[in-house]
């Protein structure tokens, strides 16, 4: 069994929750990464402006400042969104990081957007996966020398929970990455949406797209690989996804995309399993958190480290006044809240399809610090 490590958000007087985290992250081994001179990429999620449910920079500051006393090059990283959000380009991005607390006053440590400007700076990593043969990783990230997860846990509208694999997977990838395990088809143009930019024409490197004769962006399928590159650069929301009805084959996907994030790479992964809120840091809001704040926990493993929070979630009482009906089902101790709040996802395919393809166990034991 795989080791998670866990401790509640009950403090003294003198100990505080970032003593906590600095605690449980020594207890669960951190240590033994060599660190020294190493570029060590934080995994985070900065939250889209308007979500306050993100984990605070208080506890990214902690972690950077214990990788600093090992020697580590550490920097806060995240790759940018599909849809046209203030994070779907490198500029905004930062601007959204810096304004939600993960500025250089807070934390001490450059923030890098893994995939670049304008989200399509990616390596191909090699996972000859059941969905994906590689993987479009965030170049910052793949060319990291250690991974170092910190996830919020919280549901999400089609993986059912986001945590770690989630974050690893989804939140490492490209534009192009992210549509590939969002969609099964190539995209669309919307012709009432063009501006007849061209920036589309300018980076399909299949050479698909043209500019018909008025002047609107075309898509050749014969030619069209699905790589997503039009999506990314397109800033009026003319190039669109085509949303994958299989919410599992996402799923594999995250799976098969957060393999190829942490190969051949030391990794160690922290969720904070508080503000659980229904939908993804990616919404511009925060709904009431599913249930009351659990703790944090530590591990090697992100497929245990997974499979213990949604334990804990599940195990938990459901919050009064949250989205689910407590009035009418009690308190839901037991019930599998995430499938309550998105009765069409499956979380269970992630991991799975992750532990099938050796990027860890269920199995765990919960050790509490």
């Amino acid at each position: 069994m795989s080791k998670v490590y866990f401790t509640d958000l009950r403090v003294r007087n003198g100990h505080s929750l970032l003593d906590k985290l600095e605690t449980l992250v020594k207890k669960a081994g951190i240590e033994q990464i060599d660190f020294a001179g190493k570029f060590t990429a934080v995994k985070i999620h900065f939250g889209e402006p308007g979500n306050l449910a993100y984990i605070r920079p208080n506890y990214a500051a902690k972690m950077v400042q214990f990788l600093h006393s090992k020697n580590a090059k550490a920097f806060l990283t995240d790759s940018g969104t599909l849809y046209l959000g203030r994070r779907s380009n490198a500029v905004d991005h930062l601007q959204s990081a810096m304004e939600n607390g993960f500025n250089p006053i807070a934390v001490p440590c450059p923030v890098i957007i893994a995939d670049g400007l304008k989200a399509i700076d990616y390596r191909d990593v090699q996972i000859d996966g059941k969905y994906c043969k590689t993987a479009k990783i965030g170049s910052a990230i793949a060319d990291a020398d250690i991974i170092v997860s910190m996830t919020h846990f919280k549901g999400h509208e089609q993986t059912g929970f986001g945590g770690t694999l989630k974050n690893l997977g989804m939140g490492s990838a490209s534009a192009a990455g992210k549509m590939e395990m969002h969609s099964s088809s190539q995209p669309i143009t919307v012709e009432s949406n063009c501006t007849s930019c061209g920036q589309c024409v300018k980076y399909c490197a299949a050479k698909a797209i043209t500019l018909n004769e008025r002047k609107k962006a075309e898509i050749d399928r014969a030619k069209c690989t699905g790589c997503g590159q039009c999506v990314a650069v397109c800033q009026y929301n003319a190039a669109q996804v085509v949303w994958n009805n299989s919410t599992d084959i996402t799923c594999c996907k995250v799976a098969e995309y957060s393999l190829a994030t942490v190969k051949g790479k030391p990794h160690f992964h922290v969720s904070f399993i508080m503000d659980v809120s229904p939908n993804c840091d990616c919404w511009s809001c925060n709904d009431v958190p599913v249930v009351p704040n659990i703790g944090m926990a530590a591990s090697f493993d992100p497929v245990a480290l997974d499979k213990a929070c949604v334990d804990m979630v599940t195990a938990a009482a459901a919050n009064t006044g949250a989205c689910l009906d407590v009035h009418e089902h009690g308190q839901l101790q037991g019930e599998d809240k995430f499938k309550l709040v998105h009765p069409n996802t499956d979380w269970k395919a992630c991991l799975v399809h992750a532990e099938k393809i050796g990027l860890g166990r269920m199995e765990y034991e919960l050790i509490t610090v």
